[in-house]
């Protein structure tokens, strides 16, 4: 059993309303939380299938418990990869319940030499998969200032983005930024006004991690994809930890459940009417009083759930 607890681990297995014989995806495996969690309500004729990019994930302790399962499955790669995966594993229109925890893992953030915390001094590489892509180094010592600004605002809602874009550039034409602190330091200096609540580089590292690992696009080709795999009845959870994530998946459930346009007054005909292939479950759930004492990063979690029609 993992010693890692998911967040909103209780809710996210009973929105999945496990059954015995069911086939379920784990969009996120991490260290498993809620893998364990799945498996333990699964009969012998039960599936579960794992997807994560982390190589630490895939090689973590955890999942070397769960490899000798049969039942179980685990893909190293992203979960954009969720229907030709599952086309492989014969569960296209099989699956009852897919579950998504968005977002970077308490393992990442803990772990200084994978770049992702702006509090601890590490290598500034925030790749989710190491093995592919540019590190966050790399792709800052070759951003243009115009599109560095863009990314901070439209990914990090940042609204000295600007400045802090003007400064990193800068910086970097002198001499390339190589550690988190250095960066941290940086945009700490170069903010006119500090929340005192939230890191001033809190938004911009978001920003940054999440244009080069294409974060919000993964989301965007997973929900997709989600809908075709999906048995009818079967239930999308999504679990997120920021506005930008949790508006797609929102936006997506609203946009696949009942009608997905408004003909106006034209002469149309009902059965010509395009119809989303979701339903909405129940309102947005966060996280109670007792899990924010234990888990305090559960503050900004949000779920929401959908069925398939």
């Amino acid at each position: 059993m993992t010693t890692h607890q998911s967040v909103l681990y209780e809710e996210a297995l009973d929105s999945l309303r496990i059954k015995a014989d069911g086939v379920y995806i784990d969009c996120t495996f991490g260290r498993g939380g809620h893998s364990f969690g799945i498996l333990e309500k699964l009969g012998k004729n039960g599936k579960l299938l794992a997807f994560d990019r982390d190589i630490d994930a895939i090689n973590s302790p955890e999942a070397g418990q769960l490899l000798s399962d049969q039942r179980f499955h685990l893909h190293h790669g992203c979960f954009a990869d969720l229907a030709a995966v599952s086309e492989q594993l014969g569960y296209t229109g099989r699956v009852d319940g897919i579950l998504m925890d968005l977002g970077v893992s308490s393992p990442q953030l803990d772990n200084a030499e994978r770049g992702f915390s702006f509090l601890r001094d590490g290598p500034l590489d925030m790749r989710m998969d190491t093995n592919h892509g540019l590190t966050a180094a790399q792709y800052l010592a070759q951003v243009t200032e115009q599109d560095l600004v863009k990314v901070l605002f439209e990914y990090g809602e940042e609204r000295f983005a600007r400045r802090i874009a003007k400064a990193i550039v800068e910086r970097c034409r002198q001499q390339p930024l190589q550690t988190t602190l250095q960066l941290a330091k940086l945009i700490e200096d170069s903010v006119p006004f500090k929340d005192k609540y939230k890191h001033p580089a809190t938004r911009a590292f978001q920003a940054i991690r999440i244009e080069i690992n294409q974060e919000l696009e993964q989301v965007k080709t997973a929900l997709q994809q989600a809908i075709q795999i999906l048995a009818p009845g079967g239930r999308l959870v999504v679990i997120a930890f920021h506005s930008l994530e949790d508006r797609i998946v929102k936006r997506f459930i609203r946009g696949e459940s009942g009608l997905k346009h408004n003909p106006g007054k034209l002469p149309i005909k009902e059965q010509d009417i395009a119809k989303g292939q979701l339903k909405k479950v129940g309102k947005s759930i966060r996280a109670q009083a007792a899990e924010l004492q234990f888990n305090p990063r559960a503050r900004s979690a949000i779920m929401r759930v959908a069925e398939k029609i």
